[in-house]
């Protein structure tokens, strides 16, 4: 039964597959997204438009309820869900387990589609993205599933 791992961030979506609960994990792909790095400000072509109060002679900023910043995590979140979605499809692995920042991992767990949710044997609220493969195992359970998953 093959199982998936996927170690997110913001910036890039890995992919690794282990074969056996205790063994090693292999890399078998990365999602890059180098727009992740950058600053609010840097997603925004303009400052946010200003409007006058109807009562009185305040001005205050509208701001959007979802910051650009947001939009573009929910943007990758979702081009991750949309590739593991795929792949669940075409039978590539029986198990998933994601393991990602709290905020981002959030995210993403609201983007999968209730078939790959299914699967989901295990979330870890980690930043291990930039880690090795070992360093990422070193972080697991050292058995990565027990009984089957849902």
């Amino acid at each position: 039964m093959t199982t998936w791992l996927l170690v997110a961030d913001s910036v890039r979506g890995r992919v690794f597959q282990a074969d056996s609960p205790s063994g090693p994990i292999t890399e078998i792909i990365t999602l890059a997204h180098p727009e992740g790095r950058l600053h609010e400000q840097a997603l925004t072509s303009d400052l946010p438009g200003r409007t006058f109060d109807r009562g009185g002679q305040g001005r205050h900023v509208m701001e959007d309820r979802i910051s650009a910043k947001e939009q573009d995590n929910i943007r990758f979140a979702m081009r991750i869900a949309d590739y593991l979605d795929t792949m669940r499809s075409e039978g590539k692995f029986a198990r998933l387990i994601i393991v990602a920042p709290p905020e981002f991992l959030g995210i993403l767990s609201a983007k999968l589609s209730d078939a790959t949710q299914k699967l989901l044997s295990m979330r870890v609220d980690k930043n291990l993205a930039q880690k090795t493969a070992k360093e990422i195992r070193n972080h697991l359970p050292e058995q990565l599933w027990g009984t089957s998953p849902g």
